[in-house]
């Protein structure tokens, strides 16, 4: 297991300092905000803290404020059912007394049942998509200031873009993308931890999709973009230290926000996880005339 990886499951295993009432720390090397995958996943850590011996299904969250990665969020659950067959729980990430966060997740026993799916998309396997490193290695010199303070060093997971996201610099264009991803380390076999680094994971490039019709510099200038929320369906059992191709795309966006979807298969083209966005993408002068 990388440091890094290390250093990332640390981050998630949250403190508990009351019955329903848990503390968690944020990555060291982020700046200006959290990252919304972060506090998504430390949120479903602390719903299946107290939830015995179910996998999750689904979670929906909402990002309330901008999240200050020098401050612990705390995480307050509330035991909203414990069924037979479902148990659900409503969690709420705050900072300073403020909530940050707002989510509800839901936790399933497994079940016979028909089956379906739709089937996994074509896309080069990922030994042949350049690795991150290998990506910086030839756009250095061509990425924002801002990309290269958080582009260098090591990563938790492993990110392979089949097209070039526009926060490295990518063009405009239209259609799905495509990231295969696993963490970058060999995990144990406790399926929530492979839910809980997935949940994390999701958050990588789902909001970019929302630009790429427009490139970051559109015809309405630069824009400013946060996520507004982010919900995951898990489908199947997974192992996040496998390679699971990420296919996204964004079908619309209008009155300042748009939306992306995602849907994570194996390499054998199972369809483990779902995914959807929306998020704020706003002019950045509009952004700095509301700001006034």
């Amino acid at each position: 297991m990388s440091r890094i990886l290390d250093e990332l499951l640390s981050v998630l295993d949250l403190e508990q300092i009351d019955t329903n009432i848990f503390r968690g720390q944020n990555e060291p090397s982020r700046q200006g905000r959290l990252f919304g995958g972060q506090v998504a996943a430390q949120a479903l850590v602390a719903a299946g803290r107290t939830v015995k011996d179910l996998p999750a299904h689904s979670l929906h969250g909402y990002f309330l404020r901008p999240g200050d990665p020098s401050v612990p969020v705390v995480y307050t659950v509330d035991r909203i059912r414990d069924g037979r067959s479902f148990v659900t729980r409503r969690v709420v990430g705050q900072q300073r007394g403020k909530a940050i966060f707002n989510m509800a997740a839901s936790f399933h026993q497994p079940e016979y049942s028909y089956e379906h799916q739709e089937p996994m998309p074509d896309a080069p396997p990922p030994e042949e998509v350049p690795t991150w490193r290998e990506r910086m290695e030839v756009l250095w010199a061509k990425l924002p200031d801002e990309m290269k303070k958080v582009a260098p060093g090591e990563r938790p997971i492993d990110v392979r873009h089949v097209q070039l996201p526009t926060y490295l610099g990518g063009e405009a264009s239209h259609g799905p993308s495509y990231v295969w991803m696993k963490c970058d380390g060999k995990l144990g076999d406790d399926p929530f931890l492979h839910q809980t680094l997935l949940t994390y994971a999701t958050d990588i490039s789902l909001l970019d999709n929302i630009l790429r019709p427009h490139g970051r510099l559109g015809k309405l200038g630069p824009m400013m973009v946060a996520s507004l929320d982010h919900a995951v369906w898990l489908h199947r059992p997974l192992r996040f230290d496998d390679w699971l191709l990420y296919a996204m795309d964004s079908p619309t966006a209008f009155g300042a926000r748009g939306y992306a979807r995602g849907a994570l298969y194996t390499r054998d083209g199972e369809l483990v996880a779902s995914t959807a966005q929306e998020g704020l993408m706003r002019p950045a002068r509009e952004a700095e005339d509301r700001s006034q």
